[in-house]
């Protein structure tokens, strides 16, 4: 399993439901240390880092006052007064009932149909509101399932289908086949300007943050340590002067992998403002839409191909750009 899959959906060492205030007594071997220190020692089951904040929140206290720096020295036989409060990540973990877009389910596989917009999992910025935390009302097993059984993710603004595993032996399975590439991803995506260069080819270049905008992932030097390999096939379905209709096939699953790839050709998506796209068409986002899942089920072995049509952005942009799309043209 991989390391993302074997997370649990708990929120770590750190995730409190509920506060609770602790009381500490300074023995004397902790004479003279650091009160983020001796707080780590005294309080092991949460992090260094996770003290550090609720000391910048005012929730450490000794001798009648908040202790806001790490760095402040104690003393033997002080006391130290701790709220303990919830985290953000562990409130995070809640479940939250919403409309889910179900195209397939069964006891152990779950295809949704993500819209633009949703956030996949909880993460600075988006603690509620998640596709997992719909997951965590949707079945209750979901509960016990790393990341609520999420095994791969689509961008924020990228809409389309997602596999979700209902049940360990399938989350696992699933992990398996994706690392395997036995999972088959298909996207189409609108790009700026006329296509160029074979109407068919694979883009094999590494792919790793941006060293110059932290937010942004780059097409790296093959040498370049911080690289993993990407490999997308994109084959052109329709172009002209201004865009191209282009449908893109993930052999690997890095972070903004076609966008970056796509950049990197000269063909920015349009609408995808952090890697050069244009806001052309009146597209509000990337226009980026993973249309097609081919796999064997996780537990019966049975060959499953699932479709989805572009969304009604996505349509009304290639109207507007007089693009055509056809799913045929998908093979």
């Amino acid at each position: 399993m991989t390391p993302e899959a074997s997370e649990s959906t708990t929120g770590g060492d750190d995730a409190l439901l509920e506060a609770e205030t602790r009381c500490c007594e300074i023995p004397a071997e902790m004479h003279g240390w650091r009160v983020d220190r001796a707080l780590a020692r005294l309080i092991p089951e949460f992090s260094r880092s996770y003290l550090q904040q609720l000391m910048a929140d005012g929730a450490v206290q000794m001798l009648g006052a908040a202790v806001l720096k790490p760095s402040t020295r104690i003393q033997v036989g002080h006391l130290l007064q701790v709220e303990l409060r919830p985290t953000q990540q562990a409130m995070a973990f809640v479940a939250q009932p919403m409309a889910l877009d179900v195209v397939f389910e069964d006891a152990h596989l779950l295809v949704v149909n993500k819209p633009a917009g949703l956030v996949v999992h909880p993460a600075a910025g988006n603690w509620s509101g998640t596709l997992l935390n719909g997951l965590l009302a949707h079945h209750a097993a979901a509960a016990q399932l790393p990341r609520a059984g999420i095994v791969h993710r689509l961008d924020k603004d990228t809409s389309g289908l997602m596999l979700v595993g209902k049940s360990r032996a399938a989350v696992d399975a699933l992990v398996r086949a994706i690392a395997a590439r036995e999972v088959h991803r298909g996207y189409v995506a609108l790009a700026q300007g006329r296509w160029k260069g074979a109407a068919e080819q694979l883009v094999d270049q590494p792919v790793g943050r941006d060293a110059h905008n932290r937010l942004r992932m780059a097409v790296l030097r093959p040498d370049a340590t911080s690289g993993k390999p990407a490999q997308t096939t994109i084959r052109l379905l329709d172009g002209n002067e201004q865009a191209s209709l282009v449908v893109c096939k993930l052999h690997t699953g890095r972070t903004h992998q076609i966008r970056v790839h796509m950049a990197w050709l000269g063909h920015p998506l349009v609408g995808d403002a952090l890697y050069g796209g244009k806001p052309l068409f009146d597209m509000p986002r990337q226009a980026l839409h993973a249309t097609r899942l081919r796999l064997l089920h996780p537990i019966s072995g049975e060959p499953l191909v699932f479709q989805s049509a572009p969304p009604a952005d996505f349509q009304e942009a290639l109207s507007k750009s007089g693009l055509h799309y056809n799913e045929a043209q998908l093979g």
